[in-house]
């Protein structure tokens, strides 16, 4: 570990030097560069300072402690110490995770889906549902949220949502949302108050650029129609509605949210590019990890990775067995304390595996 801290700090003297150099001030792409380089390592290069400090800090109280001392004089030496080791252990811990790798996507913007898996018209609309709880915290962070598609059911529900979240931290925090949910309640259809179990699958998926997905169009099959559902008279007298075949891999993207084709044309190939990505990078981790080989399985009820039951107001996370109350609150959009245990528990198994 601090052998790798040894090279940051460095790196990080060595981006300094090269800043200051009247050549590199000149040449606004590399001074770019640097400067996002240099802030990638800052907090990590002043906490090794810190460490260092405080480590030499006390190697001299023990020293002085060493050449003998009266009462008093031990005491403070003593308490000194032990300040400065448990400021010494915080900052290790600190460094240790600094020095986890970070997820490339994690500032990246995302494509977010959600779909009724199991159980009908609830499945439905515990799929809206979802899609208010996370427009909720959207708010809450300060995100933009902009509606893709959407299919409607009967009974206020969704069969299917796609939508994007613009916010620098989007994909970091709600990547931990994708798989299977599962809702333990009493539909409002149920005339017997029997309780049903019904299913929502979400897929998180980092939104791809142009530059890191190309597109042969000779690939694509583009068709325009008239939009359905709500929208008035352009509903019936403009096609403006989009939908994009990707050949090689079967991938079909409609949009129809906005009021013109190219608009919803720009809208679908981002959702194609997004999903092509994350089908390159499951390849990837396939080869590496099965933690993430599917995120959203089949829809089944066994492959839940979180339980909301209304009867006993709990939301159970099943991948760190965590159990939370006030489900009202929580759909409602106020997920956060959950995602930190979810990060924290990433975190704790990359600390392992180093």
């Amino acid at each position: 570990m601090f052998e790798q801290l040894e090279k940051t700090e460095k790196r990080y003297v060595e981006i300094d030097e090269k800043l200051a150099r009247p050549e590199v001030a000149t040449d606004i792409a590399q001074v770019q560069a640097l400067a996002k380089e240099r802030a990638g390592i800052q907090d990590m290069v002043q906490k090794y300072r810190e460490y260092k400090k405080a480590s030499k800090d006390l190697e001299d109280v023990k020293a002085m402690g060493a050449g003998g001392s009266d009462d008093d004089m031990a005491a403070l030496i003593k308490q000194e110490s032990a300040e400065l080791q448990v400021k010494i252990d915080k900052l290790t811990e600190d460094l240790k995770t600094a020095l986890i790798p970070k997820d490339p996507n994690d500032e990246k913007d995302i494509i977010v889906e959600i779909r009724a898996g199991t159980g009908g018209d609830e499945a439905a609309i515990f799929a809206a549902d979802l899609y208010r709880m996370y427009t909720r915290y959207a708010q809450t962070q300060g995100w933009k949220l902009d509606v893709i598609s959407a299919s409607e059911s009967g009974g206020g529900g969704l069969k299917e949502m796609i939508f994007e979240v613009r916010g620098k931290t989007a994909y970091s925090r709600l990547k931990f949302e994708s798989g299977v949910h599962r809702v333990q309640r009493v539909p409002v259809t149920e005339a017997s108050g029997r309780i049903h179990t019904s299913t929502a699958t979400v897929a998180v998926l980092p939104k791809a650029e142009e530059v890191d997905i190309a597109i042969n169009q000779d690939d694509l099959r583009i068709d325009i129609f008239h939009s359905g559902g709500a929208g008035g008279q352009n509903v019936n007298k403009v096609a403006s509605a989009i939908r994009v075949t990707h050949f090689p891999t079967g991938i079909v993207v409609v949009c129809q949210d906005e009021r013109s084709q190219l608009q919803n044309k720009i809208k679908a190939m981002s959702v194609l590019r997004t999903r092509l990505l994350d089908m390159e990078r499951r390849k990837q981790e396939e080869s590496i990890t099965s933690a993430r080989r599917s995120q959203v399985g089949t829809g089944e009820r066994s492959e839940k990775i979180r339980t909301y039951n209304y009867p006993q107001d709990r939301i159970s996370d099943h991948r760190i067995d965590v159990t939370v109350h006030n489900l009202p609150k929580f759909m409602d959009g106020d997920i956060d304390g959950l995602i930190e245990q979810l990060k924290a528990h990433e975190q704790a198994i990359q600390l392992e595996g180093q």
